[in-house]
This record gives C-alpha cells, structure tokens and sequence, in this order.
C-alpha cells in the first residue's frame, strides 16, 4: 500500500553536447550522511501579483540561517555533507547588478559549508507556491517562459561551483519535477538541464533524478545510459513513505485531513486506530471542524485512510520493499548504490496544539529508514536542520535532538 503526497503523480548546445563524447572524470563526488539545510536561501518576498519581482533583499529577513558555529556542530557529529536548496526565482528575476550581489551570497555559503569541511549539494528549487516563479514556468516544458533564463543559471552556478573544487562539490538542477512518471517530457527537459551544466563545468559532478516528484515510481523509469554523457552523475530519490505517518499534520499537504492527523504510531503496530482517531478528533475539534453528521466529509476520508494505514501495519520491513525498488533499479541500469543518493527523508516533529508524532516513534521511523538507506548502500541527507521536521529542538536556541541524532547514528559533540 502506498501513501503519497502526489497521486502516483541550452537547446542546440546541448544537443552538440551530447555528441561530443568526450571523456569524464572517473567518478562523482562520494556522499554519506548529510542534512539539508532549508531555508538558507528559500523563503522569499515576492510582490504580489502582476508585479512578478522581488522586495530587496528577496530572502526573508527572519528565516533561520545555519551559522558558522551550527555547521561545525554538524560536522562534528558526523555529518559529512549539506544540501542546500536554492530558490531559482529571486536570481532569475533579478537586475544584473543584485544577481551578481545573490551569486555572491550563495558561493560564500557554499565556501563557508566547505570550510568546516563538508562536501556540498546545492539544489535549485523553485517554489510551487509562489504566484510567477513556479516549476511550471520556469521548467514545466522546453517551451516553458522561463526555461531559457534558468538554463542560465544552472550553466552559470555549474561554471561557479568548479571553481570551488569538483572533488567537493554537485550540482542538483532541479527538485522534485512535477511532471508525470517516465514522462517523455521530463526526459528531454532533464537532458537539457544537465547539458548546460555539463558544457560550463566539465567534470562538476551532477545529479539527476526521476519525474513525479523524486519519488521512487519516477526513478524506475529512468535509464541511466541516456544520461552517460553527462557523466560524472549521482541519482537521487526522495523518501516519505508512508506519509500518513511523515507528514502527520502538515499544513502544506493537498489532501485536507493532513493538518488533523497526530498521534499516528510508528510502526503501525505500537498503537490502534481508536486511539489515533480520538486524538484525530481532539485536533479537528481545536480547528473547529465537524467530525459527525453534514459537513464531515474531511473526518470521514480521515477515517478511511487511517484504516488503510493500521490495516497495512507498515514497519521496517514496508521500507526496506520500498528501497528494494531502488536496488532493483540499480541493478539493472548498473548504478552502483554509492551514487544513488536518499536526497530528502524525515518526519514532522509536531503539530500546533497537539504532538503530531510521538518523539519515540518519529526517532524509531527515522532509524529504520536511515539503517534501511545504508543497508543497502544509499548516502542520504535527512530533511532538515530547521522546521517542523528539523534536526533541532527549537530553531531559537538551536540545541540538536539526542533523539534524531542517535536515529540517525550520529553522535553529539562534545
């Protein structure tokens, strides 16, 4: 059974790229445990529309930013490598002078993150609740208004990152295409992206990915030896299965019982659905929802979904099928597992009013899928350090979870 946040959802240069064959640098960049680190340079001030620009600066001001001291925590306790997402749209829209000012900002974070001795992943991605800089625009198709600017920008990032050293750094182009699994589409635009960067940084490893969200069912469909020419590569999926657990209460899901949802156990076995569903009813009562007669739409999917979950009992062994695709899939595009990289995993630490998740069963749900990753010989990057599903106790005082940091086999520092 699967639970998912999606239903299961330069041009002539480039193509002179691709018939260049020229030779690659032996291998990429060698990835095993690492964080993400939203929203560093996420989180934006657009004008509303029509206007489709940026306040200055574009990023917002209170954000939680990692500091010097914050990455050398992590380093120290075990992380050897950060994924930064970056928000494409204030840097494509920007004037040249305050791009230049954006490229500055974002290669000093790089160079920071370098200097406390992790490798770095930067990823673009562009935000799909935003009004005019969203993935459709920007890479919904080839055709797509904004497709040229941002293979601009990946060509340009690509040429900038080199500079930092290859042996250090990746590129990710793109986060979580929306576009359908196996997609032709998808295939063709990826090919594009991955061209731009290639032609501007020769041997800048790069990472590619599935359609449908980075989501494993996107990832089957890819065929490893139509992207060699852009070789070095890593491969990435994401991983939230199931999301009736991960995404317990978040209130960015499509689907409208997610912000009600708390107290769903980890594995399903450890509790019952009464239990979950009378807390489900405590929660929807705070929000003022209706949970009986007319009007109970939204409580009555919550209870068929929920079934759903306590009759499947996921556990450990529901992940490892899951990653049993991947393995399948490398196997048979001969990927060795060190180059497919777990991009994103985690699960919301708590919900407002009432505890989303269980600190003991979120830790248990993040040790299984972590031992699961290496057991089969992915590097990962847990999501997040910041947020409701960060790393810390609290994005204020910024103390690291002794919970998340052991399910994650890591260590405190000291």
């Amino acid at each position: 059974m699967s639970f998912s946040r999606r239903a299961v959802l330069a041009g002539a240069a480039g193509a002179a790229f691709l018939g260049a064959g020229r030779a690659r640098a032996a291998e990429p960049l060698t990835l095993r445990r690492g964080i993400n680190l939203w929203p560093w340079f996420s989180l934006t001030r657009e004008f509303p529309a029509p206007r489709t620009d940026y306040d200055w600066p574009p990023f917002q001001l209170d954000r939680p930013v990692p500091t010097v001291s914050d990455l050398g925590r992590l380093r120290r306790a075990g992380f050897d490598f950060v994924r930064i997402p970056v928000d494409p749209g204030p840097i494509v829209a920007a004037a040249p002078r305050d791009r230049a000012i954006l490229l500055d900002q974002l290669i000093a974070a790089v160079a920071s993150a370098l200097g406390q001795d992790f490798a770095v992943v930067l990823n673009l991605q562009a935000n799909a609740a935003t009004h005019h800089w969203t993935p459709a625009y920007l890479f919904g198709s080839e055709t797509a208004p904004g497709f040229p600017g941002y293979l601009t920008l990946i060509a340009e990032l690509a040429r900038r990152l080199a500079r930092l050293g290859p042996d250090r750094v990746a590129l990710e182009p793109v986060n979580e295409p929306f576009q359908a699994c196996g997609a032709a589409e998808w295939e063709r635009v990826q090919k594009r992206m991955l061209g731009a960067a290639r032609s501007a940084a020769p041997s800048l490893t790069l990472v590619a990915t599935g359609a449908c969200g980075s989501m494993i069912a996107g990832l089957e469909p890819l065929k490893a030896k139509s992207l060699a020419a852009f070789e070095p590569l890593l491969f990435t999926f994401h991983f939230y299965e199931p999301y009736l657990f991960s995404h317990q209460g978040a209130k960015w899901m499509s689907e409208p019982f997610y912000p009600a949802l708390n107290a769903v156990p980890w594995p399903a076995s450890r509790g019952t659905l009464e239990t979950t569903l009378a807390a489900v009813r405590a929660r929807m009562a705070e929000l003022g929802q209706p949970t009986a007669g007319r009007g109970a739409a939204t409580y009555r999917e919550t209870e068929r979904v929920l079934k759903e979950y306590f009759d499947a009992r996921p556990d450990r062994p529901f992940i490892e099928g899951y990653l049993a695709q991947v393995r399948a899939w490398a196997q048979r595009e001969r990927i060795a597992p060190g180059r497919i990289l777990m991009g994103e995993f985690g699960a919301v630490r708590t919900g407002a009013g009432i505890a989303a998740s269980a600190p003991a069963d979120r830790a248990r749900y993040v040790r299984d899928v972590r031992m699961s990753a290496e057991a089969l010989g992915f590097p990962w990057a847990f999501w997040n350090l910041f947020d409701s599903l960060g790393l810390l106790v609290d994005d204020v005082s910024r103390p690291l979870d002794p919970a998340m940091i052991e399910a994650l086999g890591l260590k405190l520092p000291g």
